[in-house]
């Protein structure tokens, strides 16, 4: 995977967490140093680590499925893609929590918003992707996105919630399809 596959799909991983992040900046009446850093260091840490894992995952068979690795790279970011468009249609806004910053809440959080990013990890093992470059990648451009997410939700609320969800799913379809295209050609 290149450069720039991989900063796009670094976009695309972080969508998720932008939208919490708009969310929450919609609700906080008035924004901290200390929140910036919660939401930021929460959601960049487990967008880094959950690919972490999903690569060890992946390598730990990735030798059972070496012919079918393309495959297996499109159905996994194809259906992420596409769970995160349908979810983009959903008319949900901001859940009533959305002003807490506690552990349990931002653990939660994390986790669920960076699942998605497990499954790419394991997508990973079968690619040729330098991972610390990839972590570092995700990490940080998530780490960006969510504290520039909190600062805009502050101002304009969650109005490009479902926008952020339906693109993060658009470009995670367009990933799927260049890696297969890419192997079968």
């Amino acid at each position: 995977m290149d450069i720039s596959s991989l900063i796009i799909l670094s976009f695309a991983l972080a969508a998720d967490a932008f939208a919490v992040s708009l969310c929450k900046g919609f609700s906080v009446k008035e924004l901290k140093l200390k929140h910036y850093l919660i939401v930021g260091l929460y959601f960049g840490g487990f967008q880094a680590l959950m690919p972490a894992i999903g690569y060890t995952l992946g390598a730990s068979f990735g030798s059972f499925v070496e012919k079918i690795d393309h495959w297996i790279a499109f159905i996994l970011l194809g259906a992420i893609g596409s769970k995160m468009i349908q979810e983009s249609f959903k008319n949900d806004s901001c859940k009533e929590n959305s002003n807490l910053f506690d552990f349990k809440t931002m653990i939660a959080l994390a986790i669920a918003t960076s699942i998605d990013a497990l499954a790419v990890g394991v997508s990973f093992a079968f690619l040729k992707v330098d991972l610390f470059i990839a972590l570092l990648c995700i990490g940080v451009i998530t780490f960006i996105m969510c504290i520039l997410a909190l600062k805009i939700g502050s101002k304009f609320g969650t109005y490009l919630k479902s926008k952020a969800e339906f693109l993060g799913g658009a470009i995670l379809i367009f990933l799927a399809v260049k890696i297969l295209f890419e192997h079968l050609s």
